[in-house]
């Protein structure tokens, strides 16, 4: 006898519909998986066997051939377990159920019981898109599928389950949908701008460069406070909204990483050691391609800390991400594309002893060496990051007074606003932040008078800037006068703008 599942595999991000056609006939017994299966769906026989025998039921002592279509793609992991499961079940003449319409998922124990699999909410979101609206889910995974509306879906603990489901033996609850405002509503910081003594000056460009969705790096000797300015960077940006946080989902559930409430509810902040590959940071992997740190990131923030100890090569990877949003990862096996949307942060010390420049501690580093380090960080990557701001020890008394600091709540209201200008200006246009306007939104929203042209041909002279410099510039001017809620970039904001450009010319 004949029988036919669906299952879904997963391609990047993308669900692919994989019909599970499963064959029993009289002859030399055999188990023949065809399909281009990978070891883990191979290796599902054993699991299939004993998970149909130990759930009271029998398997097929015959010539059994499974084939996985299309064939011409590559099936892997573990989620094709129940789906090959049933088949033979229906196929053997054990179970006699109406399967139409139905997408199965899972990998079995060798007991029957249903365990979790990775990437559930991209395939649900992508099987509802092209039709599917009933699917039969390890229990495990029922979080991650509750967002998700106008689907039923079934989430079972067992096989038996699933077959007393399909044979209507017994009843049971579809997943209700759940609120993602209730889920926002639960989240917490450790950090707060408030716990940060001084540092002025860095705190107006974490402000600046979260209003507008900019590039930036924090450089100054250690123990001043850069990280932990760094940390506070998701606490003064705007809550996400929910197809952000599906979009984010996606990601961390294929990587496997997804917390138990099923939903990514706050921004991701991503911290790789400066030990990090660039496969680690840009994704892949020898067989199936994994999202790496630039796209968990995505929505959120990359920081990476300690910037020149990471590899060039490493660090070079981040230009392409940093000017298209998504990335392509490309492998022998095929491409894929992730989303790249992300804020990236950096700290740095301004030389191999970290003093260089302090006002309060002497620098032992000689010249050479105090080039030779900040020339790990190539010129084209430092052009790409916004706002460059040094930041330096603060006296005791600062640290010890009692001056009351600005709450991340208090400067994320002002962001919030500036954000709100954003929106309305960019309504219908492919941009949602300052950051991400080309040359066409530049020129139609970021006029210049003639006093702000010349300061910034001034400094565009003096500075020996760019061209992506001097648009970078306007960008974060046209992000600071939102801030002031001016409708027109005033001579003031450009000379602020400029004034956070300084440490590259140092370089």
């Amino acid at each position: 006898m004949l029988s036919k599942i669906t299952s879904f595999a997963l391609n990047g991000l993308e669900g692919v519909p994989v019909e599970v056609e499963t064959d029993i006939n009289k002859g030399m017994v055999s188990y023949d998986l065809v399909g281009l299966p990978d070891t883990a769906v191979k290796e599902s026989k054993e699991r299939v066997r004993s998970a149909i025998k130990n759930s009271a039921m029998y398997f097929p002592v015959n010539k059994i051939t499974i084939n996985l279509a299309p064939a011409d793609l590559k099936k892997e992991g573990s989620q094709y377990d129940l789906p090959l499961a049933i088949s033979i079940l229906i196929a053997g003449d054990q179970l006699n159920a109406k399967t139409d319409g139905i997408v199965f998922l899972g990998e079995l124990a060798l007991d029957g019981a249903l365990r979790p699999v990775a990437g559930i909410l991209p395939i649900l979101i992508s099987a509802k898109a092209k039709g599917f609206t009933r699917f039969i889910i390890p229990k495990a995974n029922a979080n991650e599928a509750s967002y998700i509306e106008g689907t039923v879906v079934f989430a079972l603990e067992t096989l038996r389950d699933v077959v007393d489901l399909l044979t209507g033996e017994r009843n049971f609850t579809p997943v209700q949908n759940r609120s993602f405002q209730a889920s926002v509503n639960c989240k917490k910081y450790n950090y707060d701008l408030s716990l940060v003594r001084g540092q002025k000056v860095a705190k107006r460009a974490l402000e600046i460069a979260v209003a507008g969705g900019h590039n930036l790096l924090l450089a100054g000797p250690p123990g001043t406070g850069k990280t932990m300015l760094a940390r506070c960077i998701p606490t003064i940006m705007p809550d996400m909204t929910f197809e952000e946080a599906l979009e984010v989902t996606k990601i961390h559930s294929v990587a496997g990483c997804l917390a138990e409430e099923g939903i990514v509810s706050l921004r991701p902040f991503r911290t790789p050691h400066h030990t990090a590959t660039v496969v680690s940071l840009c994704g892949g992997g020898n067989t199936k391609i994994h999202p790496g740190e630039i796209s968990m990131a995505h929505k959120g923030v990359l920081f990476l800390d300690e910037l020149p100890e990471y590899t060039r090569r490493t660090l070079e990877s981040l230009r392409q991400p940093l000017e298209d949003r998504v990335i392509t990862v490309a492998r022998a096996g095929g491409a894929v594309t992730f989303p790249a949307d992300f804020m990236l942060c950096a700290s740095m010390n301004p030389c191999p002893c970290g003093n260089y420049g302090s006002a309060y501690l002497t620098c032992t580093c000689t010249p050479a060496q105090v080039h030779k380090y900040r020339s790990k960080i190539s010129g084209p990557l430092l052009d790409r990051i916004d706002l460059q701001v040094e930041v330096d020890g603060i006296k005791y008394d600062d640290l010890a007074g009692g001056e009351k600091e600005e709450t991340s709540e208090e400067v994320k209201t002002r962001v919030e606003k500036a954000r709100a200008i954003q929106r309305a200006r960019f309504e219908g246009e492919p941009v949602l932040v300052n950051a991400n306007m080309g040359e066409k939104q530049i020129k139609k929203y970021c006029r210049l008078s003639p006093e702000c042209e010349e300061i910034l041909r001034t400094a565009f002279e003096t500075l020996h800037l760019s061209a992506r410099a001097r648009s970078r510039i306007i960008k974060v001017a046209r992000t600071i006068a939102d801030l002031a809620f001016s409708e027109e970039i005033l001579p003031e904001h450009i000379l602020e703008a400029t004034s956070y450009r300084s440490y590259e010319t140092n370089n």
